[in-house]
């Protein structure tokens, strides 16, 4: 029978976020409810508020979180109840042009839940899930393949990061940049996604890591995550830096985790003759880039953008975690603060301030 919860509703462009009471339906085929323990507070969050995303209002936020697998729907045999899980929207079709190819990083159909959540008002407002998922509530409604079963005695506060951030920055590093040993890199832009870039590229065996951010904040945890020199582009051009830094040369990978055009001009020129820039930064429609021309070609290399990290959650997730819990992976380096659910729009407030790595709602 269907479930009454509360969530946190974002009801129009721009408008503060609220506490609603939620209506999960039981699940359908295909279809799983989650009891969510944690679910993290990332900027695509805010880009949904402010109506950076779509115009589907009204949205049911939060994607980036862990929990408990309640109940299932005919046919499901991914996950079971008592599962304990890390919700991801990258949920593969298995039948799409990049699934057919090996390729289900890129899958171009990844599943959903067919059944809406609604709001319990009198018209039963159907809600918009953030990403297909919806979880800044106690119980959510997904598609089963969005659900990773991970080992069960890590903490839902850091394990649920993997849904999103954590995940983006490390694959960044590591699927798209092919960061591999001895290699210089450079990450532009130390949020909660470019320093689990430099997370990345240390266990990727990273000889020279280089973070570059305007705020001393940020590059202390970039430093404690692992690296090994920081640049302040306040004061200092990151570009003369990160070439000083790596013999007059330029990195190997510069990942740019801001998505403003003049950061990825300082990306594209930091970087080593035939070196790779990654994009992971994720810029707003309006923005546009130039570069000449012969630059592009006279430089080689690779110019790639990372979408989730090219990552697939049921490789990807269970091994990250298995590092944690080895001591490899310090995921709770980026839980700034927890919170309750109806503190969520003051943690945009502090996100945007730059006072947070990651709040953690905690149910």
């Amino acid at each position: 029978m269907a479930q009454e919860v509360r969530g946190v509703i974002a009801p129009g462009k721009g408008q503060p976020v609220r506490v609603e009471t939620v209506i999960v339906p039981d699940p359908g085929p295909g279809e799983a409810v989650v009891r969510v323990q944690a679910c993290g507070v990332c900027h695509t969050d805010l880009h949904y508020r402010e109506g950076g995303i779509n115009d589907d209002f009204p949205f049911l936020l939060g994607h980036e979180a862990a929990g408990v697998v309640e109940e299932v729907g005919p046919d499901v045999t991914e996950v079971a109840p008592g599962d304990f899980v890390i919700l991801n929207w990258r949920a593969v079709c298995g039948r799409c042009r990049a699934c057919r190819r090996g390729r289900p990083w890129y899958c171009f159909d990844t599943h959903n839940a067919t059944q809406k959540m609604t709001l319990a008002d009198s018209a039963r407002t159907e809600l918009s899930p953030a990403l297909g998922i919806g979880a800044f509530a106690e119980k959510t409604l997904v598609a089963a393949g969005q659900c990773t079963k991970v080992d069960p005695s890590v903490s839902a506060s850091v394990a649920g990061l993997l849904g999103c951030g954590v995940m983006a920055g490390i694959g960044a590093a590591i699927n798209t940049g092919g960061v591999g040993r001895g290699d210089s890199v450079a990450v532009i832009g130390c949020g909660g996604v470019g320093n689990a870039a430099v997370a990345g590229a240390r266990l990727a065996g990273a000889a020279r890591i280089i973070a570059v951010d305007l705020d001393d904040r940020k590059l202390a945890t970039a430093s404690a995550l692992g690296a090994t020199h920081t640049v302040n582009s306040r004061s200092t051009d990151p570009v003369a830096a990160i070439r000083e830094l790596t013999g007059g040369n330029g990195a190997d990978v510069v990942i740019e985790a801001v998505g403003r055009p003049e950061t990825y001009r300082q990306a594209f020129y930091a970087r080593d003759l035939a070196g790779t820039v990654v994009l992971v930064g994720v810029p707003t429609p309006e923005m546009q880039l130039e570069l000449p021309l012969l630059d592009v070609f006279g430089r080689g290399g690779s110019l790639k953008s990372s979408w989730y990290g090219d990552c697939l959650p049921s490789r990807d997730f269970p091994m990250l975690i298995d590092l944690h819990l080895q001591g490899r992976l310090d995921l709770g380096a980026f839980v700034s603060e927890t919170i309750a659910l109806d503190e969520v729009e003051a943690a945009f407030d502090r996100m945007r301030s730059g006072d947070v790595l990651r709040s953690v709602v905690v149910m």
